[in-house]
């Protein structure tokens, strides 16, 4: 089938009305997330992952899926009217956006946001759809030691562009794989890790570890910094950038999509990756690097269109190898797999209509976000003025509600609550708990994967090193792992890392 024929077929699954409620739902709670600072994506997904549960799976996906890129979205009207990024990929807007705010400029820089993210998301549905199902006809050729390999690579990407430590980051996953076994083998039928729990046969749940890691310890996280809400009092007007405003942005936002999708494709990589990329591209390209960070409008729509773009390419290695390149994306392929789909090659052929509703939808939603962003910005504004101490027990209620749900499990309400403490002190001592959420998710594909190709080979472990896929995926990950022992290599990584730091 074509590329109109399959948009028309994804249009006729999104256009039903319990997926275009679920879609608009999606993308007003992603941008209201965004728009809240101390919650993020990947929190408000893993609190309202037990909703999944009860509606059709194509329907609970593009609603997930809705919060992630409309988070994208709210993310810069806080970057730019408070200077606080309401998720971590508008760190990078607060440099110019909130002295473009300053200046009496904050209309023109949340236009360029929404325009740039809107241009910026359709372009990365548009390589999505493009890029899709070309690399599932590669990944049907795929068995167990690649998809191994392949997922090997994935995890030594994801640590390699940690943000803090490596050897970290390494731990967290090596936890994530620990956590991921725990319960029933699934060759033998035996218990493993357990303790005679028996709620915990079926192992540790996606949404109490996920609520925990990033929900709990955010409200902890946050309490503990007593976050200062200070918003501008000057009315925000003329949200339409100029003539000369989108002379200085377009190449801008051209370079921003093309940086973020292909980052957004990397394991690891994601928005937060791409839209520190863009400003430094944008910085690198322009006549007058020394402006930036002073109100420059480039300094916010290269950002803003890479963290979009880059919410879209996250989607191809998930729909089409079945590996999330970010924890987001983690969460996610958990969905999936709890209404019992599998992502991979075989879902185009399997589930068509999941594939191209859930693309087809991104389209629909990237409208509904420009409609709510430009309009409802008065909206968002007041918004901005829910005191924290309301908001924060209301998420804290909202988890153990959910929490508790999902099994009606006092277990799983525990869980999550011991997850929040650990993931509050991991962010003390500064250990990522992206990792560990990936590395959880995928530890069952990764150890089936393992197992089947030992069994194949009769337990040699020469066959992931024999197939040419698998063994190019091993070498590459053991050079990336040799380059970050390597001291003059290690040193320049540190550098790269502390001067993001000191970007934000």
């Amino acid at each position: 089938m074509d590329f109109f024929g399959n948009l028309m077929v994804g249009f006729s699954v999104t256009f039903q009305p319990i997926n275009l409620s679920f879609c608009f739902l999606g993308v007003f709670v992603g941008t209201m997330i965004g728009v809240l600072p101390g919650i993020g994506p990947v929190g408000t997904m893993a609190i309202l992952l037990p909703v999944t549960y009860g509606i059709p799976p194509t329907t609970a996906i593009i609603m997930l899926a809705g919060i992630y890129y409309g988070a994208q979205y709210g993310g810069s009207t806080t970057s730019i009217l408070v200077n606080i990024p309401g998720e971590a990929a508008s760190v990078v807007t607060c440099l110019d956006g909130y002295q473009m705010a300053l200046q009496g400029r904050a209309g023109r820089a949340l236009g360029i946001a929404a325009f740039g993210s809107f241009i910026a998301g359709t372009f990365g549905v548009i390589g999505l759809q493009a890029l899709a199902p070309p690399l599932v006809s590669v990944a049907l050729r795929f068995g167990p030691p690649e998809y191994f390999s392949l997922m090997t690579l994935g995890f030594v990407i994801l640590t390699y562009l940690a943000q803090k430590s490596m050897a970290k980051a390494l731990m967290m996953a090596g936890v994530g794989i620990l956590l991921g076994v725990i319960g029933l083998d699934t060759m033998t039928g035996m218990p493993r890790f357990t303790f005679n729990i028996p709620e915990l046969l079926d192992g540790v749940g996606l949404a109490p570890l996920a609520m925990g890691l990033f929900g709990i310890s955010e409200i902890l996280l946050n309490i503990e910094r007593k976050i200062k809400q200070e918003l501008l009092t000057t009315k925000v007007k003329g949200l339409l950038p100029t003539l000369e405003d989108w002379g200085r942005s377009i190449w801008a936002i051209l370079r921003g999509t093309a940086v973020g999708f292909f980052l957004g494709i990397l394991p690891g990589g994601g928005a937060v990756l791409g839209s520190f990329v863009s400003y430094a591209v944008e910085k690198r390209v322009s006549r007058h690097p020394e402006k930036f960070g002073t109100g420059m409008i480039e300094g916010v729509a290269a950002p803003e269109a890479a963290n979009n773009s880059a919410a879209q390419g996250a989607f191809i290695p998930l729909l089409t190898l079945g590996i999330p390149a970010n924890v987001v994306m983690a969460i996610l392929l958990g969905a999936l797999m709890i209404h019992g789909i599998t992502p991979g090659p075989m879902l185009l052929k399997e589930h068509p209509d999941l594939f191209w509703g859930v693309i087809s939808s991104m389209y629909v939603g990237n409208a509904m976000l420009l409609v709510l962003n430009l309009p409802l910005i008065g909206l968002w504004v007041q918004l901005l003025r829910v005191p924290y101490p309301i908001l924060f027990p209301l998420i804290l209620f909202i988890c153990l509600i959910g929490s508790y749900l999902i099994n009606n499990s006092t277990v799983d309400v525990a869980l999550m609550l011991f997850f929040g403490v650990v993931g509050y002190l991991m962010r003390k001592f500064e250990y990522e708990p992206a990792p560990l959420v990936l590395a959880f998710v995928l530890s069952p594909l990764l150890e089936n994967a393992l197992r089947q190709s030992l069994i194949l080979s009769d337990g040699s472990f020469t066959i992931f090193f024999l197939r040419p896929i698998s063994g190019g995926c091993l070498v590459l990950a053991a050079v990336l792992l040799m380059t970050s022992v390597l001291p003059f290599i290690g040193k320049r990584r540190e550098k790269i890392l502390k001067k993001g730091e000191e970007d934000e």
